[in-house]
């Protein structure tokens, strides 16, 4: 899982003209992908602490906390893949205990919250971490050659 903050496009159109301007920010390092990654890690995790009296107040704030979860969740896999990246090279790749030990953190902040904030939690990482399997697939894989099949003749 080599996610990293991809390249922002911010569009500024007027009603009027069809001219528009792009601000394209570039792809940063592994190294400034960890830091701003776990930044964001901490800063989520803390909201949900500081606001959890607001979270708890109705059953959609409850689910949106297990939604902010798997935010959570998403910036610590892509904070430790970046890590690992920085210490181990680019071509290594987030194995299955990463993945659970970031599961489980995202899981016991969003229990902290409340317990439903924990289900939800749950399902949103599910389903982040299929798209970001998917989108990493798409993005790092190597398609392998095909053999092209060999003409042998068989004698009778």
């Amino acid at each position: 899982m080599g996610i990293k903050f991809i390249s922002m496009l911010v569009l500024f159109s007027n009603n009027k003209h069809t001219d528009s301007l792009f601000v394209i920010i570039p792809a940063v390092n592994s190294a400034t992908s960890f830091v701003i990654s776990s930044i964001l890690t901490l800063l989520i995790f803390s909201g949900m602490q500081m606001y959890k009296p607001w979270i708890v107040r109705s059953p959609m704030t409850i689910i949106f906390g297990g939604y902010l979860g798997s935010l959570m969740f998403m910036f610590f896999v892509t904070a430790i893949g970046n890590l690992e990246a920085t210490l181990f090279g680019k071509n290594f790749q987030l194995k299955l205990p990463e993945i659970v030990l970031a599961m489980a953190v995202s899981l016991i902040a969003a229990g902290m919250v409340h317990r439903i904030c924990f289900t939800t939690c749950l399902i949103f990482s599910l389903i982040v971490i299929y798209y970001m399997n998917k989108l990493s697939q798409k993005t790092y894989a190597i398609s392998a050659p095909v053999a092209a099949p060999s003409k042998t003749r068989r004698h009778k």
